[in-house]
């Protein structure tokens, strides 16, 4: 039975633990803190995250963390409410989400334990209603302005006339902006509950603005990008455009912290970092289950409860947060929430595997984007991830896994020009969004040495997929049904199964699955409020 509101309350002021979640789309696994577990050749060598560093520096640093989809709707779905994508309705697809108003979201249920609730930029959209997990407008603190979102863009136009350092400057001052009039607002003595949602590591971004404003030279990345991207020039500047990107979030971060010590609640707030998926645009990135789509950046602070440089091996889910900050703040778990609070990894003080039992991780998605060409269909899959081992079931594999090409190898097809590859999003593959790597492999993929990543990359995928991922760190070698694998896929898939049928997961709980029909699937359909 829950206590009394006003219980509730005091209860909250009692534990004054506050939260801050900056929350970055589309960041995946990229800050300077994951270069000394990595080898030489790693991207993480190149990129410069002091912000980020230091919350893992001064608490815990996650190496092994996912997502529970490579899409930003369900995975947000999954964060806020602490359950698998599949269990939270409409939520679960992009294209046509809704939020189910039963479900309990953290930000909400902490509210009514007394927290003083808000955002700034995306928490939940482009669901219907706007960010509702998170109160939606009545919670939303942005009239500082939102130009950070589109940070490059906006620092390109303003640096010939005040100077790049100037015009990051007009950005920053959004964001400490937008933070302290949360913070004026709030109660005194309220402990409170914030979510920073940046959207400029999202597409599009800026050409050339990873050299032009960040130093990084695009040439630099060869020998380091990922085996199943071209190491060529265009697509080394567009990976270096998005690290920029990368390093904006980590610079506003820099600004909310600055904020927090100001106020003296910077050792009173557990501040968590992350981001919602891989990269956009890139091949096998975002909307994925390799890990280039899936894997992501994760790092907390809170002195006094995590010890200053811990470092977590363990597999974790992000959707794993949404009971952490409940149980961080001296609340109940919600009822429903099928993730396991971290409390006990980030309270351990200890290094490497700390849980036995958190040696896997499940993805998987439906919807992303899919139009009409493509009948609105979703590409399901489900994955499970161990330390060894990538197993992937494509539920539908005579479908196109990034979207229908729309004729692009029918000579008979009207020409795709190269502009639109890069800025329609819903030209062709739409699961892929627009990009100058999209837009160079299109353009080249019949070149003998090109045509085999192409058809990783945009191909249509076997049933299963089997990676040996001490050997093949990138994906490239399907093993399923190889001699000497059998054992080990049968293993791999009879776990999968058994915890999608556990977790009750319509794709394999349900005939017809309701993912393939009307509203999960085809037309969309009109918003109701």
């Amino acid at each position: 039975m829950r206590a009394p509101a006003c219980k509730r309350r005091d209860r909250a002021r009692e534990a004054a633990v506050n939260i801050l979640f900056a929350f970055a789309d589309d960041w995946g696994r990229y800050a300077r803190a994951y270069a000394e577990h990595e080898g030489e050749a790693s991207l993480n060598h190149i990129i410069s995250t002091p912000s980020f560093d230091r919350v893992a520096r001064e608490g815990a640093l996650f190496l092994n963390a996912f997502v529970p989809a490579p899409s930003c709707t369900p995975c947000r779905s999954s964060v806020l409410s602490g359950r698998y994508f599949w269990q939270t309705g409409l939520g679960a697809i992009l294209l046509g989400a809704v939020w189910d108003e039963s479900i309990p979201s953290y930000p909400l249920e902490l509210e009514k334990a007394g927290y003083f609730i808000g955002h700034t930029a995306k928490v939940w959209s482009p669901g219907k209603a706007n960010n509702a997990p998170y109160g939606g407008a009545r919670t939303a603190y942005d009239k500082a302005g939102w130009h950070f979102g589109s940070f490059s863009q906006n620092v390109t136009k303003r640096a010939p006339a005040i100077g790049v350092e100037a015009a990051k400057g007009e950005m920053y001052a959004e964001v400490r902006g937008n933070f302290g009039d949360f913070l004026k607002a709030r109660p005194k003595g309220q402990p409170f509950c914030y979510w920073w949602g940046p959207t400029n590591t999202h597409r599009l971004w800026e050409r050339g603005s990873g050299k032009a404003l960040w130093g990084l030279e695009p040439d630099d990345f060869k020998g380091r990008m990922p085996a199943f991207l071209p190491d060529v020039h265009e697509v080394r500047e567009d990976f270096a455009d998005y690290m920029g990107e990368c390093m904006a979030f980590d610079a506003g971060l820099g600004v909310l912290l600055d904020r927090l010590e100001e106020e003296g609640e910077l050792d009173d707030t557990l501040i968590v970092v992350s981001g919602d998926h891989g990269i956009p645009g890139m091949p096998r990135g975002k909307c994925n289950l390799y890990d280039i789509g899936c894997e992501v950046a994760l790092a907390a602070r809170l002195p006094g409860t995590i010890k200053p440089g811990t470092v977590i091996e363990d597999l974790v889910n992000i959707m794993d947060l949404a009971p952490t900050f409940m149980e961080a703040t001296g609340n109940a778990v919600t009822e429903g929430m099928a993730a396991k609070s971290l409390m006990p990894l980030l309270t351990s003080g200890g290094r490497g595997q700390i849980d036995p039992g958190r040696d896997h991780v499940v993805v998987g998605r439906e919807r992303h984007v899919h139009d009409a060409r493509d009948g609105f269909l979703p590409y399901p899959q489900r994955a499970i991830r161990t330390r060894e081992y990538l197993f992937i079931i494509n539920f539908e594999p005579d479908r196109w896994p990034m979207g229908d090409p729309k004729g692009m190898d029918d000579p008979e097809a009207e020409p795709i020009g190269f502009e639109a590859l890069e800025l329609d999003t819903m030209v062709a593959y739409s699961d892929l969004d627009a990009s100058p790597t999209k837009a160079w492999m299109v353009h080249h993929r019949n070149e003998a040495g090109v045509r085999p990543l192409f058809e990783l990359g945009f191909g249509k995928r076997p049933r299963e997929e089997l990676y040996d991922l001490r050997a093949d760190a990138d994906h490239m070698e399907n093993l399923a049904g190889k001699a000497g694998y059998g054992e080990v896929a049968d293993g791999l898939r009879n776990r999968l199964m058994a915890i999608l049928r556990e977790q009750n997961d319509p794709r394999v709980t349900e005939s017809p699955c309701r993912f393939e029909e009307q509203p999960y699937a085809g037309p969309l359909q009109p918003f109701q409020r």
